[in-house]
């Protein structure tokens, strides 16, 4: 699958793209493939880069107590790394794994700042596609915040049903923090 099929498609819903950025997008990104359970990103590590999935499905995680604690999925068209060890290039908490066989395309963050140094259009670009992200995150705080698990889930399968028959339900009653236990017994109810 080529960049020009999937990632600069996904641009150009933000902005549009000129020939000089497309070169150089096309340029800097490079290929890379994980199979099932494989990290992308170790918390032991600083993330260096930033990979948009091309095919397949990514949960970021931390550990608490020995335990897998899933923070978010990532599927196609989307850009995944560990947010907070990118920015400021420091180790921080979060894992990324491949829950299935992923393909993607990754950006080096020197030369994400290269794009956005060189073209100003990229930083429009970011702004745009992370007022999504943004959008889904302060959903996802007021779900865990103010609403019963079985409303949890109930958002869960509105915002994520495109993944949901393809995520493990331990993984999804963590991301929503309740027990498996609770989460089987919310599905049978529906």
């Amino acid at each position: 699958m080529l960049a020009t099929d999937t990632l600069l498609p996904h641009v150009e819903q933000y902005i549009r793209v000129s020939e000089a950025l497309r070169e150089a997008l096309l340029n800097r990104v490079r290929v890379a493939s994980y199979g099932k359970g494989q990290l992308l990103h170790d918390a032991r590590h600083v993330c260096t880069r930033s990979d948009f999935i091309q095919r397949g499905l990514v949960r970021l995680y931390y550990l608490r107590d020995g335990e897998k604690v899933t923070e978010s999925f990532s599927a196609e068209g989307e850009w995944v790394n560990s947010p907070n060890s990118f920015i400021k290039r420091v180790p921080d908490i979060y894992y990324l794994e491949a829950l299935e066989p992923t393909h993607t395309l990754s950006l080096q963050v020197q030369d994400l700042g290269y794009l956005f140094d060189t073209f100003p259009e990229m930083e429009r670009y970011a702004r745009l596609s992370m007022g999504s992200v943004f959008g889904h995150l302060m959903d996802r705080i007021t779900s865990l915040r103010f609403t019963s698990a079985k409303e949890k889930y109930a958002h869960f399968c509105d915002t994520h049903h495109d993944i949901l028959p393809r995520l493990p339900l331990g993984m999804v009653a963590s991301y929503l923090g309740i027990t498996q236990e609770t989460l089987s017994r919310i599905r049978a109810e529906r």
